[in-house]
């Protein structure tokens, strides 16, 4: 089944919010660095230069990937994972302080909601999709 007509334009609509959020959240890993190394450093995370400067390529590149439709399911499983992973090693709101709790809270379910999204975009994916490059494996 091919995404067109009325649900191709739904489907644009969903493919622009998320892209550019997400590709928007890996711009901020270059234009942050500092401060997101010193917050990867205090979450223990090893290699936090690196990790902030690779995960700021996952993000850009999928969201970008989904949003124009080239390798959309490779993108949209990298940032299914990344994401996943960023909310358990992150925003671990059940280890922070009390005070804390709140923001790590939202910033994790934020994290699971978006890779749900992905996933979902992942499974439409294999699917032909209008107003896309249309680049893929599938």
């Amino acid at each position: 089944m091919a995404f067109t007509g009325t649900e191709g334009i739904v489907l644009l609509a969903g493919r622009i919010l998320f892209g550019i959020v997400l590709a928007f959240m890996g711009l901020n890993h270059f234009m942050q660095r500092e401060q997101m190394t010193g917050y990867a450093e205090y979450k223990g995370l090893p290699a936090p230069g690196f990790s902030v400067i690779a995960s700021g390529i996952v993000l850009i590149a999928g969201g970008v990937g989904v949003l124009a439709g080239v390798y959309p399911v490779v993108g949209a499983v990298a940032l299914a994972g990344f994401l996943l992973i960023s909310a358990v090693t992150m925003h671990d709101f059940w280890a922070v302080p009390e005070e804390d709790q709140q923001d790590e809270m939202t910033a994790f379910l934020k994290n699971f909601v978006m890779a749900g999204g992905a996933l979902v975009v992942a499974a439409a994916g294999t699917q032909s999709w209008a107003y896309s490059v249309g680049i893929g494996l599938f």
